[in-house]
């Protein structure tokens, strides 16, 4: 029997932004009714090739055709009309709307000249029943969970007719019970008949739900690994071109002094958190986007105002002390947000890396500041950190989100501070920096640091914790401990369901 006609093909695909060439003839091919998934690093391409095919951006050169027929997608309109649709990871819905309302924007159903509201409430319901995505049609999107706002985008695309749904990073901001829900969608819809376009950098997750593998890597497909007969170590050598350590090694020490005391803490966000970090630990704090770990990490950097509560380093109570009166104290902090908060992005890269210290011998020599002294710390930090530059002067914005970064944990563990608050220091980057920053992150646990890690992926805090808080609006309400973690138990404190028997 001869292979099926594809339902996409795309030959030759060419995609440049200036002097990157972000795909470099790309052929990809997809099976009618698969899960297809799309992996590799930030900047491999992926997420390129799949809004060429959305139409949110056109290829330089190459084919595209849907079901045999050579097509042009040059808008997303036009793909919409070929059966394509896409649910991007940051989604694209009106807050002030209710379900039903975004659910039939732009389409909506008419009755008499008028918005046909039982018309509109009873596509969700439909729709809902027939895919197991049941979203309230009544509420307001302001009032959704993440859960269900992924589930009235998926529903939006197929009340638009899509038989191939491109799911972008689907699972980032979800719980392992949300994540499981959207896989019993995915595979209500395979038996439906649609195709499914996966997204992901969760390796796991990606070997649990797909049926065919492509890996990019600069703008190339590297391999297709059958998902029953790879791993992700192997999926990770494709990505990056050579092994890849995903787990790390963490002796079991003793603990040590208390290295921060946050008690009653209250701010913005946050109500009532106690906990305390101590030497030789790592302490890990997840939880769903939202629900106070950003307002968590500002109020211990000194960045937000505490309402109440105190918070102590090494016992001196720091409450009250500025930003640069923590960090001169004990504190080294790698904040969410690196271009807003951990970078001058238009500063060099040196400039970057010594920020906080040109005020401070060797750096500083009677006043003046100390250029030898200037160019030898930042050469070393360059080596030391694996910072990829070829000119410590360039400006940081030229580089990749994982080179910022480095630059950003380089600056500041430099100084081995004891303690380390690290808010997402892995969002945005690739398997590489990844890799380094969890390593780092553990090195300086192994020499006695204490450092308290937010983070919204729950396999990196899984990972390398030693303790696992769980935060749900702004309390904490369970501990784990790291070793004996399971991610059901965590998920389901993460949606706020406290009567689970967890170990810790």
């Amino acid at each position: 029997m001869a292979n099926p006609i594809p339902i996409v093909q795309m030959t030759g695909i060419i995609k440049r932004f200036g002097q990157t060439t972000a795909l470099a003839a790309v052929d990809l091919a997809i099976t009618e009714g698969e899960v297809h998934a799309l992996v590799g690093e930030n900047g491999a391409g992926k997420s390129t090739l799949m809004h060429i095919l959305a139409g949110i951006v056109q290829a330089d050169h190459g084919q595209i055709s849907i079901r045999g027929n050579p097509v042009t997608i040059d808008s997303v309109e036009e793909a919409n009309k070929l059966g394509i649709g896409m649910v991007h990871q940051h989604f694209m819905l009106l807050p002030s709307l209710t379900v039903a309302e975004n659910l039939t924007l732009g389409r909506e159903p008419k009755r008499r000249g008028f918005f046909d509201r039982a018309a509109a409430k009873k596509a969700v319901t439909d729709l809902g029943e027939r895919y197991d995505l049941h979203v309230n049609p009544h509420v307001r999107v302001s009032e959704l969970s993440v859960g269900d706002l992924q589930r009235l985008e998926i529903l939006r695309a197929l009340y638009r007719g899509a038989d191939i749904l491109i799911l972008d990073e689907p699972t980032g901001v979800l719980t392992p019970q949300e994540t499981q829900g959207l896989f019993r969608v995915i595979r209500e819809l395979k038996r439906d008949g649609k195709t499914t376009l996966f997204i992901s950098h969760k390796l796991e997750e990606v070997i649990e739900i797909a049926d065919t593998i492509t890996v990019l890597r600069d703008g190339h497909v590297t391999g297709k690994p059958q998902p029953t007969m790879t791993d992700s170590q192997e999926i990770a050598r494709l990505m990056v071109g050579r092994d890849v350590f995903l787990e790390f090694e963490r002796p079991q020490l003793s603990q040590g002094a208390a290295l921060l005391e946050v008690a009653g803490l209250c701010g913005k966000g946050v109500n009532g958190i106690t906990f305390n970090v101590y030497a030789n630990e790592i302490v890990g704090i997840a939880g769903v986007t939202g629900n106070g770990q950003t307002e968590l990490a500002d109020l211990i950097a000194g960045i937000q105002t505490t309402q109440a509560g105190t918070i102590k380093f090494s016992g001196k109570d720091v409450t009250r002390d500025s930003v640069a009166q923590r960090r001169a104290a004990s504190l080294a902090y790698i904040p969410e947000d690196r271009n807003k908060q951990g970078l001058a992005p238009d500063g060099g890269i040196s400039d970057n890396l010594l920020m906080g210290a040109h005020s401070r011998p060797p750096l500083i020599k009677r006043g003046i500041l100390n250029t030898a002294a200037i160019r030898q710390r930042t050469e070393m930090l360059i080596q030391k950190f694996s910072i990829k530059t070829k000119n410590a002067n360039n400006a940081a914005n030229t580089l990749s989100g994982g080179n910022a970064q480095r630059i950003v944990v380089a600056r500041e563990l430099a100084d081995n501070k004891p303690l380390i608050v690290a808010a997402q220091p892995t969002r945005g980057i690739d398997i590489a920096a990844c890799e380094f920053v969890r390593d780092a992150l553990v090195q300086r646990r192994n020499a006695g640091a204490g450092v308290l890690l937010i983070s919204a992926d729950l396999g990196e805090v899984m990972s390398i914790s030693d303790r696992i808080l769980v935060i749900y609006r702004g309390k904490i309400i369970g501990e784990v401990a790291g070793k004996e973690a399971r991610a059901d138990d965590l998920g389901l404190l993460m949606a706020g369901i406290t009567n689970v028997n967890v170990s810790g």
